[in-house]
């Protein structure tokens, strides 16, 4: 790709992640308007448990991008909202696992469905092949960068 092609600026801005923080202040709005009390940074590792729950603190990490500290303090503060639990590991207790509380699999469900309605206004407009090559380019970057 030669320089010419997208104002530095631009380009910067739009993989650092423009297009992703509108959605996600979209998200929250939906969320607060809906009387649902939890942040996306906590929605996300709540995301992650509900694809597989009982998850290692380090394996959420992993999956959300954030570092230790971030994760626990994302931890605390779901399990003072009662969405989540520590449990220490069977095999190495200076690990915990993180398990969902009922209550975070009763809100799946509602969140799930503001977060399908919000992404689907987002991409109004955007054709199916335009999805995939967006995808496909940023996997590249992603890769690349690896």
């Amino acid at each position: 790709m030669s320089d010419n092609q997208f104002k530095r600026g631009e380009l910067y801005s739009f993989i650092t992640g423009v297009a992703s923080t509108a959605i996600a202040r979209r998200l929250q709005k939906n969320f607060k308007q809906h009387g649902i009390d939890i942040t996306i940074e906590q929605w996300s590792v709540l995301y992650h448990l509900w694809k597989q729950d009982g998850l290692s603190q380090q394996e959420l990490c992993n999956a959300t991008f954030k570092d230790k500290p971030s994760i626990t303090r994302l931890v605390d503060n779901l399990e003072k909202l009662k969405l989540v639990k520590r449990v220490a590991s069977v095999e190495d207790r200076r690990i915990n696992m993180i398990y969902l509380s009922g209550a975070a699999a009763t809100l799946r469900d509602q969140t799930m469905e503001m977060a399908n309605q919000t992404l689907n206004e987002a991409l109004g407009g955007v054709s199916t092949e335009e999805i995939e090559m967006c995808k496909s380019v940023l996997q590249r970057v992603y890769d690349n960068l690896k």
